[in-house]
């Protein structure tokens, strides 16, 4: 390992970025998403980056570049365009003692760039040494896929019940909230839109002194499969596919779109006849996160399965409807 990963912090501190054009832009936009104070090296700016100078989001100086112009930075990034200038002036900074970054020159850095998937305050960064962008973009793309849009917020939200669970929850049983929390209920209602049902059932779970004795019931959604074809699902479903445990299937070409589920969540194919939604329902009361395929693009209306689906949520179980491609949004 050439590069070890690792996060710095940022607040409050001094990040220089030399250039005026697209690659420095970049760059910017990268650290306007932490709490450094960024300040552009140029002598004149693209649009982009004149329109934060004007903004006041970012600083902008156009004396002669010098190495005390570096030093005490927390980062410095090169990039100008210019692969000749930018070698001259990662000289200056290196000399400075700085930590470097030019872009398209790796021999010329001390640090790195990854691909970086953002659900702050959670961020996963994916490199390869310079090795493979390719497939660090690759992994990227399919991180963005697994990990649900909201899922920042929920984590943010469990950062600010930790000083309460450490108060009330008995040391032996935080572990067991923590899974709970992340990988039961609370989640899932949070990723689904239900963010007070949520928080109320992390509060009162809290009050209680742990998580709910015995498994929580998990959830079952139909995800509506459209045109049938596996680049047709919406992102939704996609993502539904990426968090179950199970994935029940029974109609012709659901093969296919197996291969977008987890790899080691479990198919099950059910047998023509079935009882609607009764092997279904009965895995997601048991705790599992569970995904029904069928066919067509709007499950809701699926005379078959609407009573079962009445039940269940009468019951309490979490049911969700992920209409295909052609099916009612909402």
């Amino acid at each position: 390992m050439k590069f070890f990963p690792m996060f710095l912090q940022m607040a409050g501190r001094d990040v220089v970025i030399v250039g005026g054009g697209d690659q420095a832009a970049q760059k910017a936009r990268l650290m306007l998403k932490t709490e450094a104070r960024i300040t552009v090296l140029a002598p004149k700016l693209g649009p982009e980056l004149a329109a934060l100078v004007a903004a006041g989001r970012i600083g902008h100086d156009t004396a002669p570049i010098t190495p005390a112009r570096f030093r005490g930075a927390a980062l410095v990034f090169i990039g100008s365009g210019c692969a000749d200038h930018d070698g001259a002036i990662a000289a200056m900074a290196h000399a400075a003692g700085v930590v470097v970054n030019v872009v398209d020159q790796p021999h010329l850095c001390n640090a790195i760039t990854p691909s970086i998937v953002d659900r702050d305050p959670l961020v996963v960064a994916i490199g390869t040494e310079g090795a493979a962008p390719v497939l660090a973009r690759q992994i990227k793309t399919r991180l963005e896929e697994m990990l649900e849009p909201r899922l920042g917020d929920f984590v943010a939200l469990a950062g600010g019940l930790r000083a309460a669970v450490a108060a009330r929850v008995p040391h032996a049983a935080r572990r067991g909230f923590w899974v709970w929390a992340f990988a039961g209920a609370p989640r899932r209602l949070f990723t689904r839109g239900a963010g007070d049902a949520a928080r109320d059932m992390l509060h009162d779970a809290i009050a209680a002194g742990g998580a709910p004795d015995g498994a929580p019931a998990g959830a079952l959604t139909l995800v509506g499969t459209g045109p049938g074809a596996p680049d047709l699902l919406t992102l939704r479903a996609v993502q539904r596919l990426q968090e179950a445990d199970m994935v029940f299937f029974g109609h012709a070409g659901a093969d296919d779109l197996l291969e977008l589920a987890r790899r080691d969540a479990e198919r099950v194919r059910l047998a023509p006849g079935a009882p609607a939604l009764q092997a279904e329902v009965a895995a997601a009361r048991a705790g599992a996160n569970v995904v029904r395929l069928v066919a067509g693009a709007d499950p809701g209306a699926d005379s078959a399965l609407a009573p079962a689906v009445a039940a269940a949520r009468a019951a309490g179980l979490w049911v969700e409807i992920v209409p295909g491609v052609g099916g009612p949004q909402g």
